[in-house]
């Protein structure tokens, strides 16, 4: 009754003992975000429901677009890494659930001995050892949670890496889009400025325009013409970096048309709360925040006792003193417990130094919620800016068309010089340029905020 007093003594104090040192703690996720994480002017919707809650499907409709998504997600070699840290991770929380049981061995041991020219004799024994440590003090538990918890980042990181190669891939095709459209302007501004110079060449051996003029305009063709090339060969660079995105040699990409692209006209950010649950780095930095949780509890339980059970059974022809042939059955088991004493102070430092680490990790979460709130707010302005900017760019654009017409007839007609006519032309042109990239501005405002909103998850 006594003996049974004391174990039931020695229990509740055991308990009070983990409860009050935290091994046995679970880490708690994070519930709130920094208020007005979006920023000040941009109010988050109260539909839960985002753009990052879209299928990458649904977001982009292009048919070549689609399919290169899709070749990249199935060759890209850095999804494929990311995928086979997900198998390394696996394979280290197997391990430490693997922890929990007992450890087994064979151990097989045989000598041969003489002794004053004696026949030899011959021993052995064939025992199975076997050990298991008793998991009291969480070190093994605290174990196995950080390697769930490295588990689970190592699929966050495959999240991100697919979602920045969605977007990757997007704004490097609609990059050359963009490209493409400047490339046809230029194109018919270059064929433009050939029908002036020649126009202008007639004129002056007519005798209505000077070799000025003439020279001026022809300085200008070449000025045009070296865009053509430039832009033919930023074509040829993009090609280049959409194909090594798709991890496959230089050739040229099936592409639409700039003019023939639709995004959605409402943007949801939805709640800021999600982001938590939705950004593949936000969740990677939580995750790295409770495995230093769990690392921290490990360095306290090193202050604990380890208690071991071992063992071993087997066969042996030598028992005692004795020697005999026929083998006998031999059995036996100890329990060990070991509690650190003095450790030069090792222990204490490798405790100090997981705090440390734990206050650090606590740190990187916040700033890496911080920075998505600014990429969302900037994602947000940028298409907002570049949507207020296209009614402005096509109004531009139609104004300067009727200088130009206007500015050449009147050339014609001799009312007007050809200054005025090359400064209305290259304003309508360098205006048109501004036009296309705006649109492509606005076009990566919807990418970039798909992505800083978490999208491309797969389903």
């Amino acid at each position: 009754m006594m003996i049974k007093k004391q174990f039931l003594i020695l229990g509740a104090a055991t308990s009070l003992l983990l409860s009050s040192c935290g091994i046995y703690h679970k880490y708690k996720p994070a519930t709130d975000v920094p208020e007005n994480l979006y920023g000040e002017e941009v109010q988050p919707s109260e539909d839960t429901l985002s753009l990052g809650d879209w299928d990458w499907r649904r977001l982009f409709t292009d048919t070549p677009l689609v399919e290169l998504i899709e070749r990249g997600l199935e060759q890209n070699t850095d999804y494929q890494a990311a995928q086979l840290r997900i198998k390394e991770a696996e394979a280290t929380l197997l391990s430490s659930k693997l922890a929990y049981l007992p450890s087994f061995a064979l151990s097989p041991q045989g000598a041969v001995s003489s002794f004053d020219h004696h026949k030899a004799m011959q021993t052995y024994s064939l025992p199975v050892t076997a050990s298991w440590e008793v998991d009291i003090f969480g070190r093994l538990r605290n174990a196995k949670r950080q390697a769930q918890a490295l588990y689970a980042q190592s699929l966050d990181y495959r999240q991100a890496v697919r979602s920045q190669l969605i977007a990757g891939i997007a704004n490097t095709y609609y990059t050359l889009l963009m490209l493409d459209a400047q490339l046809d302007i230029t194109l018919q501004t270059e064929a433009s400025w050939r029908e002036m110079v020649a126009s202008s060449r007639a004129l002056m051996e007519a005798g209505q325009a000077n070799e000025a003029a003439v020279a001026q305009m022809e300085g200008t063709l070449c000025a045009v013409s070296a865009s053509v090339l430039e832009l033919k060969e930023q074509i040829n660079q993009v090609e280049n970096s959409l194909s090594l995105l798709l991890a496959e040699t230089p050739h040229g990409i099936e592409r639409g048309k700039l003019a023939d692209q639709k995004m959605p006209r409402q943007l949801s950010t939805g709640i800021p709360v999600r982001m938590l649950s939705r950004r593949p780095d936000v969740r990677m930095a939580e995750r790295k925040l409770e495995q230093a949780f769990y690392a921290t509890a490990q360095a306290r339980s090193a202050f604990y006792p380890s208690i071991v059970l071992s063992g071993s059974a087997g066969w042996t022809n030598s028992a005692g003193g004795a020697i005999v042939n026929p083998a006998k059955f031999l059995a036996s088991a100890v329990g060990s417990l070991t509690q650190p004493l003095f450790a030069q102070g090792k222990l204490t430092g490798q405790l100090k130094i997981a705090k440390a680490q734990q206050e650090e990790a606590a740190l990187g979460f916040r700033q890496t919620l911080l920075n998505t709130g600014v990429e969302v707010n900037e994602a947000l302005v940028q298409y907002q800016t570049a949507r207020e900017k296209s009614r402005l760019y096509e109004q531009e654009v139609k104004a300067l068309q009727k200088a130009y017409q206007s500015t050449s007839l009147l050339m014609i007609y001799g009312t007007t010089t050809y200054l005025e006519v090359l400064t209305a032309r290259q304003s309508l042109f360098s205006a048109q340029l501004t036009q296309v990239a705006n649109r492509f501005t606005e076009i990566q405002g919807v990418i970039n905020l798909y992505q800083a909103l978490g999208g491309g998850r797969e389903e």
